[in-house]
């Protein structure tokens, strides 16, 4: 069974490499592929790494170390800014996932319509708090969560009286397709009586197009303008061809599914009948 209404959230997190040029490109491709919208990941670096891993050894574009490798991927006031300003002109919404409380509270001044937990943060039972006060409709991923993590979030927005659906997801990047577990929707949604949604990490869109046939409410990929950029979610994530596919795909398996009445002849299979069977005597 595939939902008539899918939320198609395109993720570009931290794929954009801190350059503002790619960025836009990267809107513009999840407008023009059909995306309902774009969203950012937003962390405090000295909140969410310790000293110790910040001072490790990390070659990247910016640097030799943790701390310049994750101070060139976050964005600042002034580029999130331009974001909101980028989307306004375009009429297209966006929202960010925060990492932290404080990114959170930075990220209040711009008036989302939705929040995400990610799945690193569905743990976090403060954080889960001040998502869920904040009263409004929230994504939250599952990946590397137990049943146990899974119902203590769900309690937390039930008791804020807070909108919510869960995100089956499985964090690894790419993951391998026998690790993915589509069933896992099924029991989501029958074991917490919420919608459902899937934010995919696989290689390409098969797998994705498959989990809407999973009644899912919601789907998120991760885009890049290319796959071999710098970055570890770059590979896991979808150019503006697989984007375009996979958008597409859903909207044709929305339409095909149509009805389930038995002996439903369309009007052209009616005149083309008249032709083939024309030699059968009645």
């Amino acid at each position: 069974m595939i939902n008539k209404k899918i939320f198609t959230i395109a993720e570009v997190g931290i794929n954009h490499n801190g350059d503002m040029n790619i960025c836009k490109k990267l809107i513009d491709n999840a407008i023009q592929s059909g995306f309902d919208c774009v969203k950012f990941q937003k962390r405090t670096i000295d909140l969410v790494y310790s000293k110790e891993d910040l001072a490790k050894l990390r070659e990247s574009p910016w640097g030799t170390t943790q701390r310049q490798q994750k101070e060139g991927l976050e964005f600042n006031q002034n580029q999130y800014d331009e974001i909101n300003k980028y989307c306004k002109q375009k009429n297209f919404s966006w929202f960010a996932s925060a990492w932290d409380i404080k990114s959170l509270e930075f990220l209040d001044q711009y008036e989302f319509k939705y929040n995400k937990i990610a799945s690193a943060m569905i743990t976090d039972i403060s954080f889960l708090e001040s998502v869920a006060s904040r009263k409004k409709h929230t994504f939250i991923s599952t990946g590397m969560s137990t049943e146990e993590d899974i119902t203590k979030a769900v309690e937390i927005f039930q008791k804020k009286n807070t909108s919510f659906e869960l995100m089956h997801c499985v964090s690894s990047y790419p993951t391998p397709e026998e690790d993915i577990n589509l069933e896992t929707i099924n029991f989501i949604r029958e074991k917490y009586k919420c919608n459902v949604g899937y934010s995919g990490h696989e290689n390409g869109s098969v797998i994705s197009i498959a989990a809407c046939m999973y009644n899912i409410t919601s789907i998120e990929r991760h885009i890049t303008l290319d796959r071999t950029m710098y970055g570890s979610d770059q590979s896991a994530s979808l150019e503006y061809s697989g984007m375009k596919f996979l958008i597409d795909s859903i909207k044709k398996i929305q339409v095909a599914v149509g009805t389930n009445k038995l002996g439903f002849v369309t009007e052209q299979e009616k005149e083309i009948a008249k032709k083939l069977r024309a030699h059968i005597k009645s």
